[in-house]
């Protein structure tokens, strides 16, 4: 199928070649998506994520930030970044998710040059909007690595790798002419997540509702009660979750003490972080660390 004259798309076609955390990995996942499986809250990845919207409209969540996207959006979310997707009321949406590491390229003497082409994944605004002749050109690259994927050649692995570099040399090259400007038009939900950013860049200080309030001149009560009908938590348990999803990235990807990770999230006393920890996930920082493939819970 070939959606709006543009993207090759087939429903529940999945290619994944490797396995995460474990040398090259890639996966390419043609999909649509509804309202009733939004995840619950962010989670993050130990590898790169595209999003591509392939429909009219969703939403993406990114470190309390809330973006909006339309029909061939991209959103790029480097490893360790905390986000979820959410999809509207109705039919399900179409949607492209990419997911790869390539680790290979540290061995090559274009280890810069790759690296400034990921630099795109580490702007301030996560999502890239183009004009129609730049989604053409970033759509000719996407549909080569459909083809691949069809095709199932024994090289699959060679080709993958050089037609997703050729993809995000694009963007990469593209990326002053992107056209994305993230208006919301209600000023009590971007308030709101004016504050779940906050929460985002500030979860390892004293933060309260108290503290919001002031911060935001908003009253303790109207913030809590329109907080929990935005977001759908209060706002202890979204400072909790935050704490915590970061807590997990850093016990994944980092050598410090696990008491020097509750300290350096927020919390007042490593009793406290444990009690959270093992509430939010299920078992203690020490199991999660110590598991095999661990990783977030989503």
């Amino acid at each position: 199928m070939l959606i709006d004259n543009l993207i090759l798309y087939e429903k529940a076609f999945v290619t994944e070649l490797g396995k995460p955390h474990h040398g090259t990995y890639f996966l390419f996942d043609y999909d649509d998506r509804s309202a009733d499986i939004n995840m619950e809250f962010q989670h993050f990845h130990r590898f790169f994520e595209i999003h591509i919207l392939l429909d009219k409209e969703a939403n993406h969540l990114v470190e309390g930030n809330m973006f909006h996207l339309k029909n061939f959006d991209i959103t790029l979310l480097s490893p360790g970044i905390l986000h979820k997707s959410e999809y509207p009321d109705g039919p399900a949406v179409k949607r492209l998710i990419i997911d790869f590491s390539m680790p290979i390229i540290d061995h090559f003497s274009l280890h810069g040059d790759f690296k400034k082409v990921l630099s795109v994944f580490y702007n301030d605004t996560p999502v890239y909007r183009f004009d129609r002749e730049i989604q053409e050109q970033l759509a000719s690259y996407l549909n080569n690595i459909f083809r691949i994927c069809k095709d199932s050649s024994d090289i699959m692995n060679l080709q993958l790798h050089s037609e997703l570099t050729q993809f995000l040399t694009c963007l990469y090259h593209h990326r002053e002419k992107n056209i994305y400007n993230n208006r919301n038009e209600d000023s009590l939900t971007s308030k709101i997540y004016a504050i779940t950013s906050y929460i985002h860049a500030h979860f390892a200080e004293d933060l309260s509702l108290d503290e919001l309030s002031k911060q935001f001149y908003i009253s303790t009560y109207y913030l809590s009660h329109q907080f929990k009908t935005v977001t759908g938590f209060t706002i202890t348990n979204y400072i909790q979750m935050t704490r915590i999803r970061n807590a997990q990235q850093m016990l994944l990807s980092g050598d410090k003490k696990i008491t020097e990770i509750a300290e350096a999230c927020g919390f007042n006393s490593f009793s406290q972080f444990n009690r959270v920890f093992n509430k939010v996930c299920g078992v203690s920082p020490s199991k999660f660390k110590s598991a095999p493939f661990a990783k977030p819970v989503e």
